[in-house]
């Protein structure tokens, strides 16, 4: 199976016919030589955790839909990433509180076709199952086919291509093996009948036969509508099925992902139904509570459920944590609580209770070695002096060409005629933005050579929705450093001018950029030489990078981007 380098490489036409490409000799290049990322948020130090504690958020950062599953003493993680490619990364845990990404399921041309879908469009919740040595990835590629499954020996990879499963509609499929071996997915789709409002949605099922890697006979319905019907409740969705104690449960989220989502149990003594609803149902939900209460976490729901070798359950759901009016441009986030098990019920958090920045740790070994964080307050550092980026970085859409690459300690970026605003495929990488309070910062060397020409630093939530930091060569044919913004689709593709600097960085010498979150408010600065800071534009409204503003299911991403001015994006 191909790498990604290699598969970029035959689809870029080989190093050879570059070299023959005038304008591919012509465009500039823009050299970054490391970028820093620093957050720490006010729940950071007002909920520091002790030696035997874990921090929540345990993934900070857009990490939507969470699934998580055992294998022998391991973990196995998985979460959504729309339109972000690679796609669906895969962690590794043995402690359930420190995870390693050791790889991405989508990770290669040819996979999937992103083709020009919204950033919130693409691969929805994924889902993992384990049977008979093989690691099954169930997922939705919204607006490109449908459902498929994907499987692997080993969960770093490689992945197969997809298998389409056309009898398998809507969203959120799961695969489920009962003790003897029978598989069934059970998935969101079409109620029985005509809708009956906005969001009525049924969940189902559908045998599943490993040997042929296909659907068996015709779907049953397990829920219409939600436990309540008479609420008239919306998008049951996210469906799990567990056995425990000669018990089936259905667990499912309800109520939508915003403020009103939650998680509902049902059980059966068959994994076909017929499901009754847990009488207290939610068994997880932030709905209902004080809006004015410190700093609050809101929308939990999505969850996945988990035992331990010890006969311990947990689960990962995910949860946001708005800085102001359920605003968050950290996008829906991964935490984790213990599930306590009451009169053959599982209780995530009983209602009217907040979730915990703290909880005592699981008893169960540290992962090893420790691996970079991803809770609580943190500094990295990418130098960029490997053969590939670092797994978390992602870019937009699926590229078609090689136009990056790592070369003596720098990603070195192709301009390309691709905009961040283009709903296209631009020369852009970068990573999450995973705290309130951030910075990120990077040293580029870019030489503009004509008009349009610009380089330097995203901050970046969809097409319509960014900010660029950087230097560009204007109408007048001298460069500066500008900030430009684009807050809404009604703005220009290439963003508003809203602050400059003229600049004459001499031949060779970089120029350092960084952008400064605080909530809402962001920050632009550069220099000219090391440590100098000049802002150039400070508070300005980063509210915009919010999801209740740029709307969607992502957070905001930071990163490093080129823009060769000569041609318009194809």
């Amino acid at each position: 199976m191909l790498s990604l380098a290699a598969a970029l490489a035959l689809l870029a036409g080989t190093a050879h016919a570059q070299a023959l490409n005038p304008a591919s000799r012509a465009a500039p290049t823009a050299a970054f030589d490391w970028f820093e990322y620093e957050g720490a948020d006010p729940s950071d130090a007002a909920f520091k955790p002790t030696a035997g504690q874990y921090a929540n958020p345990i993934l900070k950062g857009t990490y939507p839909d969470p699934a998580v599953m055992r294998v022998g003493k391991d973990f196995y993680f998985v979460s959504s990433t729309f339109a972000w490619f690679p796609g669906l990364p895969i962690f590794h845990s043995t402690d359930l509180v420190h995870w390693k990404q050791i790889g991405n399921a989508i990770d290669r041309p040819g996979m999937l076709d992103f083709g020009r879908l919204g950033l919130s469009r693409a691969v929805f919740a994924p889902t993992l199952s384990h049977h008979d040595g093989t690691f099954y990835l169930l997922n939705t590629c919204v607006d490109c086919k449908g459902n498929f499954l994907i499987t692997a020996k080993d969960p770093k990879g490689p992945w197969s291509d997809p298998v389409w499963l056309p009898k398998v509609e809507g969203i959120d499929p799961y695969l489920f093996f009962d003790d003897d071996g029978a598989a069934l997915i059970v998935f969101n789709g079409e109620p029985p009948g005509p809708p009956e409002y906005s969001g009525h949605r049924a969940i189902w099922a559908i045998a599943y036969d490993i040997k042929t890697g296909k659907t068996v006979g015709e779907r049953k319905l397990l829920l219409d509508k939600g436990v309540n019907p008479a609420a008239k409740p919306i998008w049951p969705e996210g469906p799990h099925i567990l056995k425990k104690d000669g018990w089936y449960y259905l667990i499912a989220a309800e109520g939508g992902t915003a403020e009103g989502h939650s998680q509902v149990a049902l059980r059966s003594k068959s994994a076909w139904g017929p499901y009754v609803p847990y009488p207290n149902n939610p068994i997880l939900t932030q709905r209902g509570l004080p809006k004015d209460r410190p700093l609050p976490i809101t929308s939990a729901g999505h969850a996945n459920l988990v035992d331990t070798p010890d006969g311990k359950w947990w689960a990962t759901f995910l949860a946001v944590r708005p800085y102001g009016d359920d605003l968050y441009n950290t996008g829906r986030e991964t935490f984790l609580l213990p599930v306590e098990w009451k009169d053959g019920w599982p209780i995530i958090l009983e209602n009217g209770k907040t979730i915990p920045y703290v909880h005592a740790k699981p008893d169960l070994p540290e992962t090893t070695p420790k691996p970079p964080p991803t809770a609580g307050a943190f500094k990295v550092r990418d130098e960029f002096d490997g053969k590939a980026l670092p797994l978390n970085w992602v870019t937009m859409r699926i590229p078609r060409e090689r136009w990056w690459r790592l070369d003596g300690g720098k990603l070195i970026l192709t301009a390309r005629p691709e905009t961040i605003g283009g709903m296209t495929q631009p020369s852009f990488w970068g990573r999450r933005q995973q705290h309130q309070n951030a910075s990120a910062a990077t040293e580029m060397r870019f030489r503009p050579t004509k008009v349009g020409d610009k380089a330097g630093m995203v901050a970046v939530q969809n097409d319509s929705h960014f900010f660029f930091l950087g230097l560009e060569r204007n109408a007048q044919g001298r460069d500066e450093i500008v900030l430009e913004r684009r807050a809404g689709p009604n703005d220009p593709e290439s963003g508003v001018k809203i602050a400059s600097a003229p600049v004459t960085p001499k031949a060779g010498a970089p120029v350092w950029l960084k952008i400064t979150a605080r909530g809402g408010a962001y920050d632009f600065s550069y220099a000219l030489a090391a440590g100098q800071w000049k802002t150039l534009k400070a508070e300005e409204d980063g509210s915009i990078l919010s999801t209740k503003k740029a709307g969607g299911f992502v957070g905001a991403l930071l990163g490093v981007y080129a823009h060769d001015g000569g041609a318009q994006g194809q």
